[in-house]
């Protein structure tokens, strides 16, 4: 076999098999997310508490625990809970809620969770592990001090209150473990160091003996957000649902080394047995990217050190940059380096490591090495956890490569999603809003959930600063700011508007949209384009002369194409919001300033010569990303839009989009007319695949790309509903649909699919015959809309629409279904 180089030391990751409690409907005495406009919560009974040695910020990780007695069982048993950083919260051992949902200080997420259903009649153990990274914390994680608070709901429930009655126990097994091995920018929590010598066994059984614990020490009693004093934490009840927790098996044992390669995995029946006084190492390859609690568990091995560490993928060898990546099936002679856990075993029988958050892995190499006793591992497991998306759309086709994009698509969209939207697992976990605008779209066409969605607009909205802008990011302990993601934000909030009936929560959203817009016209000239625009204008990471960190270049006079382009995009989008849900005075402000931008941008960047927008006024520089938006935002005509988007398509010398960008360059191909040609536009995915990713990569340099999962690469997803199945929202609120299909130039195949609608699903069927064309769509209960097919629109009604298409005339037999 093939000697396999590793450095670094390599981490398990645990899993819980117990069922998690999810979330019970909303209860209308508690303010979900406080606006305002609902009555604040009362000052809670339960105090906020930690342990008496009062640890303050530091790291450390905190056992907490209180019987409580009950002469009967309870049919409903509804607690509040919450902490910082983190917990996990049991009753009788087994584990009934993990939080809280990550926010800020602001709005401080807290669960419910009915434990009536672990509860029994007599002694009952409700214990937490609490932990606070500290100065190790990852940068999506904001804190005030370590502290735990559980509340009952009523006066049944209020002997299980967080206060001096609750004991509390420094654990002092863990330490962090930060760092990856390689240069690269990773800002998620650290890795742990736990010596099984150290830990407290048994402390979640109902059995144990908690007497020699110390009382917890009361800091002070929780208050939700708008209630008198309010400082510190301010409660809000979260409006997400638990994580989804489903075990996960390992399936592919890769490599071993100073040990025979076992015959049997994963290890279900057979136990793997590392000598005495040997160093010995597992590669196991998930065979796919995850996120996942890892478990292990282990015996005997008294001292010997056991190391997990978790990859994306090998290396070809590890630099100064961090190293190459190649196909990512490949482990021949390859390095793998990246996130940690070590142990050190106590010896004994039936022990178990579990990690106390989710990693990110497709590979995990175990390292063991053992003293004067053999270590036995007996079994090794994933929990994989995500956002609890279900899958309501589908495609019918017989492209495989079609359904593989999608399946792709799908995967990075999940692990990209849990408590918040995320441009990455691995690395950041940040949610950003340039990421979070294509990841929304996604959920609303692939599983109609917008629970996450909301969330995200809610925390971009409360992270707005006194300037008008949003962070790029939130929550995030550092606040970062893009200014160009701020008009993004605009086009998150159009994107609701159009495909969820929520109107009443957009109008909320609109002093934020009029702030934002309030800060770019302060930096706009007296012919409305923009200079010297504070922070970073990130635009993409494009790699086009004079493109410095994501920036576009910007002419000798101070002028970009691009920023003005965003920002008529964004007048465009706020002025249909403000005349449909607004001021009228808004409307004629927005509009009016669009057309003034429309008027400049083609006086200060368009080239008679080239025929194309530049990026600057110097007219020495042009991009796929201007010409892409100008498109969007409707500059020129139609006969123009398609003369500019074939030169964007064969014109080399124009900087490229990335897989991300590639969002926006191809709806204003489709825009333009080409959008028959969209399945021709795959290459990077294409690529994608053919270098074994199972999720999509941050960049279109896919051998040195840092992520190997961003869901801002999903597009397709997307589109091949939207585009190739022509199905869109043609109304707010999804209340009208447009049918517009883009199913190639040549003979195609049977093609049909679904996805979900706010009244139930649109459903779509093009059937191709020796002479003609079937076509078959269906719209929920009061909705309607129009079909397109060859640039004549047809009407659409609720139920069952039937047409057929012979020669160039067009039937219709519809069987409307009311």
């Amino acid at each position: 076999m093939p000697k396999f180089k590793l450095t670094c030391i390599f981490f398990v990751v645990l899993s819980w098999a117990q069922p998690l409690t999810i979330l019970k409907a909303q209860s209308s005495k508690t303010n979900v997310a406080f606006n305002g406009k609902t009555v604040p919560e009362k000052i809670w009974q339960a105090s906020w508490i930690c342990s008496s040695a009062d640890p303050g910020k530091e790291y450390g990780v905190y056992y907490f625990r209180k019987k409580i007695e009950l002469i009967t069982k309870p049919e409903a048993f509804m607690v509040k809970v919450s902490a910082d950083n983190r917990y996990k919260l049991y009753v009788n051992g087994t584990l009934v809620s993990i939080g809280p949902a990550r926010g800020d200080l602001f709005y401080w997420n807290y669960e419910t969770v009915d434990l009536a259903p672990y509860l029994s009649r007599g002694v009952n153990d409700v214990c937490a592990i609490v932990w606070n990274d500290g100065d190790y914390r990852p940068e999506a994680q904001i804190s005030l001090r370590t502290a735990f608070i559980i509340q009952g709901e009523g006066p049944a429930e209020s002997v299980v209150n967080s206060g001096r009655s609750w004991k509390c126990l420094r654990s002092a097994a863990y330490s962090p473990l930060p760092g990856i091995g390689y240069p690269a920018w990773y800002i998620v929590d650290p890795g742990e160091i736990v010596d099984m010598k150290k830990m407290t066994k048994g402390w979640l059984e109902p059995a144990f003996d908690d007497n020699d614990w110390p009382a917890a020490k009361s800091i002070d009693r929780g208050k939700p957000k708008g209630t008198p004093d309010a400082a510190g934490w301010m409660l809000v009840r979260s409006s997400l649902p638990q994580m989804e927790r489903t075990l996960q098996r390992t399936p592919a044992l890769r490599n071993a080394e100073g040990i025979p390669l076992p015959d049997s995995f994963p290890l279900v029946k057979k136990a793997v047995t590392i000598p005495p006084h040997t160093y010995a190492t597992l590669l196991l390859d998930q065979t796919f990217l995850t996120t996942a609690y890892l478990t292990l568990k282990f015996s005997g091995g008294k001292d010997a050190g056991i190391s997990l560490t978790y990859a994306e993928a090998p290396f070809d060898q590890l630099n100064a940059f961090g190293g190459k990546k190649g196909n990512r099936n490949q482990i021949q002679g390859k390095v793998i380096a990246g996130r940690r856990d070590s142990i050190v075993s106590d010896g004994s029988e039936g022990q178990t490591f579990e990690t106390r958050y989710w990693r990110t892995f497709r590979y995990i190499r175990l390292s063991v090495f053992t003293q004067d006793s053999p270590l036995i591992i007996d079994d090794i497991f994933g929990t994989f956890t995500a956002y609890p998306f279900r899958l309501n759309s589908s495609l019918e086709t017989e492209d495989e490569e079609m359904k593989k994009i999608l399946d792709i698509g799908w995967r990075t969209a999940r692990l990209d999603a849990l408590e918040t939207y995320m441009d990455c697992p691995y690395y950041e976990q940040l949610q950003y809003i340039g990421d979070t605008r294509i990841q929304a779209l996604i959920s609303y066409y692939n599983s109609g959930d917008d629970r996450l969605a909301r969330n995200a607009i809610n925390q971009m909205d409360h992270s707005r600063i006194a300037e008008g802008l949003t962070f790029s990011r939130h929550p995030s302990f550092t606040p970062q700011v893009i200014s160009t993601f701020s008009l993004w934000y605009i086009g998150v909030l159009h994107d609701y508007w159009m495909y969820r009936p929520d109107n009443d929560f957009i109008k909320d959203k609109l002093p934020g949209e009029r702030s934002v817009l309030d800060f770019f016209n302060r930096y706009q000239q007296a012919d409305g384009s923009l200079r010297n625009v504070p922070y970073w204008n990130f635009v993409d990471w494009a790699k086009g002369k004079n493109w410095k960190q994501g920036v576009p270049p910007i002419g000798k006079s101070g002028g970009s194409a691009i920023l003005d382009l965003q920002l008529l995009l964004a007048y465009q989008l706020a002025a249909d919001m403000e005349a449909k849900l607004g001021l009228a005075s808004f409307a004629t402000l927005y509009k009016g300033k669009a057309e003034q931008l429309k008027k400049s941008i083609r006086e200060h960047y368009w080239d008679r010569f080239k025929q194309l927008y530049a990026d600057n006024e110097d007219k020495d520089l042009f991009s796929q990303h201007t010409n892409s938006l100008a498109i969007l935002a409707g500059l020129g005509n139609k006969s123009e839009w398609l003369a500019i988007s074939k030169k964007i398509l064969k014109d080399s010398s124009l900087t490229a989009c990335t897989i991300y960008f590639k969002y926006y360059l191809h709806q204003a191909l489709v825009k333009a007319g080409l959008g028959n040609d969209y399945m021709n536009w795959l290459d990077i995915w294409r690529k994608n695949i053919s270098n074994g990713l199972t999720t999509w990569a941050e960049t279109s340099d896919l051998d040195y790309t840092r992520s190997d999962c961003h869901a801002w690469g999903a597009s397709p997803n997307i589109e091949f509903y939207r585009t190739v199945l022509g199905i869109d929202s043609y109304a707010p609120g999804f209340t009208k649909v447009k049918i517009e299909p883009h199913l190639g130039n040549s003979s195609w195949n049977d093609i049909g699919g679904e996805i979900p609608h706010p009244k139930g699903k649109i459903s779509v069927k093009y059937l191709h015959k020796a002479n003609y064309q079937d076509i078959n769509i269906v719209l929920p209960s009061e909705t309607s809309g129009i079909l397109i097919w060859k640039g004549v629109a047809y009407p659409l009604v609720s139920g069952e629409n039937k047409f057929k298409y012979v020669g160039h005339v067009m039937k219709s037999s519809q069987k409307i279904i009311r």
